[in-house]
């Protein structure tokens, strides 16, 4: 009986989801982040940068570019908290639970529709990327290898779908829509960088959500950003030990997706 309430459940926070402009927006912004940012870089060449950075024949230069995208990991976190925020902005999460009184199962159905549409968001990045990348490369008459590049991009949807659910147990935690977003928006772009260039704190910066996305996507060009500027960062970890701790920060958003609304107040 559960099992059939969760599947219905799921088609109604999918045709929720579907009809807003919410999706449109996050496709539109996934073409920009994955195919317009690594076409634009790919096109222009990364040697060609300002301090020059690996050319995109090389490993090195190829995987430059395609970690780019996954600089924009706040754009499916943002998306993920404004889902979950709205239903108390607009107040209609009462009639949801009204609804569906086993707020549990609301809540699950919430996280496996906005996991696969984290999914589906990083497939587009991933996809535009890769038109953008392979365009470049006829043009400039480079090869690489294609394997590499799927891996790459792997990754990349991998630390989109991560990222959506975070947005979603933040936006469960914090509830107000503007405070989430901008708490989401100080952290990703500028409260973790600033911990991982204080010397002792430093340390800690793999295991942060910014450093696990850089390990999972062999992404060094802030590492080597704060080498040239003199300053010292924590040894990285492996790309499979990133994806681990992503997938841990993945599981705590989900369990508090889930715990912190069902005792709580919605009205």
């Amino acid at each position: 009986m559960r099992t059939v309430e969760l599947r219905r459940l799921v088609r109604a926070e999918s045709l929720r989801l579907l009809t807003t402009a919410l999706w449109k927006w996050a496709l539109l912004a996934a073409l920009v982040c994955g195919g317009g940012l690594t076409a634009l870089t790919a096109f222009t060449g990364p040697e060609n940068f300002d301090p020059p950075l690996p050319a995109l024949g090389t490993d090195e230069g190829l995987r430059t570019v395609l970690g780019l995208p996954a600089l924009t990991v706040m754009v499916p976190a943002l998306f993920g908290a404004t889902a979950m925020t709205s239903e108390y902005r607009h107040s209609t999460i009462t009639s949801t639970f009204l609804f569906a009184p086993r707020r549990h199962t609301v809540l699950t159905a919430k996280l496996l529709v906005h996991a696969a549409a984290g999914v589906v968001y990083g497939l587009v990045v991933a996809a535009s990327a890769a038109v953008g990348l392979y365009a470049a490369l006829a043009v400039r008459g480079v090869d690489a290898d294609a394997w590499t590049v799927a891996g790459l991009l792997l990754r990349v949807v991998v630390a989109m779908a991560v990222y959506t659910l975070i947005g979603v147990g933040v936006g469960a935690l914090i509830r107000n829509q503007t405070t989430t977003l901008i708490a989401l928006g100080l952290y990703l772009y500028s409260i973790e960088y600033g911990l991982a260039l204080i010397p002792g704190v430093g340390r800690v910066y793999p295991y942060l959500p910014g450093g696990a996305t850089a390990a999972l996507t062999d992404f060094t060009l802030i590492r080597e950003a704060a080498a040239d500027a003199s300053l010292t960062m924590a040894a990285p970890l492996s790309p499979l030990s990133g994806a681990a701790v992503l997938a841990a920060y993945a599981l705590a958003a989900a369990a508090l997706a889930v715990a912190l609304p069902l005792r709580r107040d919605v009205t």
